[in-house]
Parts: C-alpha cells; sequence; structure tokens
C-alpha cells in the first residue's frame, strides 16, 4: 500500500518537473515575442507579461509548497496529509490563466466572425472556470486535509469541463473562421494555413492535456491527476504565445542572441542595402527569418511584372 507521501506527492513533484520544463518553452516564447512584435498594442503586451508573471508565480509557490513539506517538515506525517494557503493559490492562478487566454481568444472571433452569441458563450464558460477556480482556492483552505478534497470536488469538475468546452468551441471556431478568410493569394493563404495548423496544434494539445486530467481524476483516488493539473496554466499560456508569435513579425527577426545582438548586426551588415527592412509588415511572406533567396524570388517576379 502507498505511504500518504506515494499518493499525494509523488505525481505533485512529477507534476512540478513538467511545470517547469514548459515554463522554459513559455520564457523563450514570451523573448520571441517581445523582440519580434514591438508594434503590438499596449494592452496585448500587458497581458503576455500578466500571464508570464502569473506562470512564474504558479511554479514558485509549487515549489515553495514542495520545498516546506518534503525537505523542511521531512518525516511529518501531520504536514503530509494537509495542504496550506501555498497549495490552495495555483488552482486559483490556473482558472485566472485559462479565462485571460479564452477572453483573448473570444475578443479575435469577435473580430472573426462579428458574432455576439458565440461569443457570449465563450465569456460565460471562461466565467464558470474562473470562478470554479477561484472556488477551489477557497475550499482547499476550508478543508485543507488531502482525504477530505472530495467534499468539494463538483467545482473542480465543474470548472475543468467548462474550460475543456471552452478550448474546444474557441479551436473549432477559429480554425472554420480562418478557412473562410483565405483570398486566394499564395502568401496570405499560406500564412491562414501555418495560424490554422498552429491553433490545432495547441488548441486541441490543451484540450486533450485537460481531458486526461480530468479523466484520471475521475477514474483514480491517488492523486496521480496532479501530474496533468499542476501544468494546465503553462499549457493555457504557450496556445496563446504559440498564436502571437505565428504571425509575420513586424521586427527583423532575432534569435537568442537578442541579448548581445551581435549576430544581427552580423546579418544586417551582409545584407544588401535594398534588402533591409523592405516592407516586411505587408509581404507576410515567412513566420522565421526570411532567406535572401527567397526574397530574391520574390523581388524579382514583382520586378518581371511591373
Amino acid at each position: 500500500m502507498l505511504s500518504v507521501a506515494g499518493i499525494s506527492f509523488g505525481p505533485l513533484l512529477a507534476g512540478f518537473a513538467l511545470n517547469t520544463i514548459l515554463y522554459g518553452a513559455l520564457v523563450t516564447s514570451v523573448l520571441v515575442y517581445f523582440s519580434s512584435f514591438k508594434s503590438d498594442d499596449t494592452w496585448i503586451r500587458l497581458l503576455v507579461s500578466t500571464l508570464l508573471l502569473l506562470c512564474t508565480a504558479n511554479v514558485i509557490l509549487e515549489y515553495v509548497f514542495l520545498n516546506d513539506t518534503l525537505i523542511i517538515h521531512f518525516g511529518d506525517q501531520n504536514a503530509l496529509s494537509r495542504a496550506n494557503w501555498v497549495f490552495s493559490l495555483p488552482p486559483g492562478i490556473t482558472g485566472i490563466i485559462s479565462t485571460l487566454v479564452q477572453l483573448f481568444f473570444a475578443w479575435r472571433i469577435r473580430i472573426l466572425t462579428s458574432s455576439f452569441w458565440l461569443v457570449g458563450i465563450i465569456v460565460f464558460l471562461a466565467g464558470v472556470a474562473f470562478f470554479c477556480g477561484i472556488g477551489t482556492t477557497i475550499a482547499i483552505n476550508m478543508v485543507p486535509v488531502f482525504a477530505q478534497f472530495h467534499r468539494f470536488e463538483v467545482v473542480f469538475v465543474i470548472g475543468l469541463v467548462s474550460s475543456t468546452l471552452d478550448n474546444l468551441l474557441i479551436t473549432g471556431l477559429l480554425v472554420r473562421s480562418l478557412r473562410e478568410h483565405k483570398t486566394g493569394f499564395l502568401d496570405t493563404d499560406h500564412i491562414i494555413k501555418r495560424i490554422i495548423r498552429v491553433i490545432l496544434q495547441t488548441g486541441l494539445l490543451t484540450t486533450i492535456w485537460a481531458l486526461v486530467d480530468l479523466a484520471v481524476y475521475i477514474v483514480l483516488t491517488d492523486g496521480r491527476h496532479l501530474v496533468f493539473n499542476e501544468s494546465l496554466a503553462q499549457f493555457y499560456t504557450i496556445s496563446l504565445m504559440s498564436t502571437l508569435i505565428t504571425r509575420p513579425r513586424d521586427h527583423p527577426y532575432t534569435d537568442f542572441t537578442v541579448v548581445n545582438g551581435d549576430r544581427n548586426r552580423q546579418r544586417d551588415t551582409q545584407t544588401p542595402l535594398e534588402y533591409r527592412d523592405v516592407g516586411r509588415r505587408n509581404s507576410e511572406l515567412v513566420f522565421d527569418a526570411v532567406s535572401l533567396k527567397k526574397f530574391d524570388t520574390g523581388h524579382g517576379a514583382t520586378d518581371t511584372q511591373k
């Protein structure tokens, strides 16, 4: 028979390890965003900053709880059987993050479809997930014993179900709307296809992850769902960041040497003057660094047509 630590903290420790890895990927995507999309509206940049801060707090809180329980109070059976206010905060943070991400996608769907009732459904489901996340945080403080968490499992399940349904709805609406906005121009349609692919990959991955979390929570009662639940906040944020950084960049591409900028300056000096900063926003040729060969081909074709 598993000990209390094996039931509660084994999955929690594995979930924390996965969450930390995903946090590294998130920081990288945020770095790419802020270095390549400097003309985005202020509120979008504030949203990205807020999500990064919330995800950072999520990782720190998980570490503090594990350190306090497994190291500082090593061997204390009472500490192993009870949660505290630190453990209670991540569910609320996850609820806030999922709501912010889904409201952002609701705004995009509003622009693409001009449908108020579809956006209303998305906002309603996001609101349910938000209040259930906050409710879970409050319930953990009221019932801190792990063995009694079943007393408020309805709140947790409703929040997870509403968030999952919202993800499915958002993914389907975005894919359908983007397909309807194809123009027939090769470059623009290439961009739309890539955005659709990213939405399907990240949106469905987040949905599947939430579904697995829900299924494991319902079927098993030994806390194994924590492996999936601890990293949900990162999946939501990464899904948003993936759609943001997939767009055509409005600033010369900067790779991981953006801190010192040496490679970028060297690249600029090797690029002919007539090809530097020429209509990157309007051309919409690619999402990553544009090779000079590809640019030359498109530039030459334009000159021929003229």
